[in-house]
């Protein structure tokens, strides 16, 4: 049922984006704004599922786990409030009307002496869960890069953080 929920909203938001770059389209003498990726994503119900399974993904994974220090964090932030952040987060980033109240990347991350293969591992998870959700390719190229925008305040480059 979701997924035809999801199917229904990305033809909208195709159609929507088709509609909206049609230069014989009517149009209403304003000027035509950019159609945010929040919007072609389908807004605030395509994006928290998203993100909530690739929560659902992250969480028990026994790669990102063999550190303990993320391993000890599971047991601190429970999944539904990392969950509501992330959220808020991608929703901002990607031009929603959501405000992410949260601690900045460095500050949240840096007691987790991430690594570039835990990175990596992430980065894979959340691949496969766009890949699932079958978010366009450029919807996910674009969200691909939201997340790495924030690597550098992830992951540790050096013996300290």
């Amino acid at each position: 049922m979701f997924s035809r929920c999801m199917n229904l909203m990305a033809l909208i938001g195709f159609v929507a984006v088709l509609f909206a770059f049609n230069p014989t389209a009517a149009r209403s003498g304003e000027d035509e704004k950019q159609v945010s990726l929040y919007d072609r994503l389908g807004g605030l119900a395509p994006v928290s599922v998203v993100v909530s399974d690739f929560i659902d993904a992250v969480v028990p994974d026994s790669i990102l786990n063999e550190n303990p220090a993320i391993a000890a964090a599971r047991d601190l932030v429970p999944a539904p409030y990392l969950k509501y952040h992330v959220t808020a987060m991608m929703c901002q980033s990607t031009g929603g009307p959501c405000q992410y109240h949260g601690r900045g990347m460095k500050e949240s991350h840096a007691h987790l002496n991430i690594t570039e293969v835990e990175w990596d591992r992430m980065v894979t998870l959340f691949k496969e869960v766009l890949a699932k959700h079958k978010v366009p390719p450029q919807e996910s190229r674009e969200l691909l890069e939201v997340i790495g925008s924030t690597k550098a305040d992830i992951v540790c480059t050096s013996l300290v953080c």
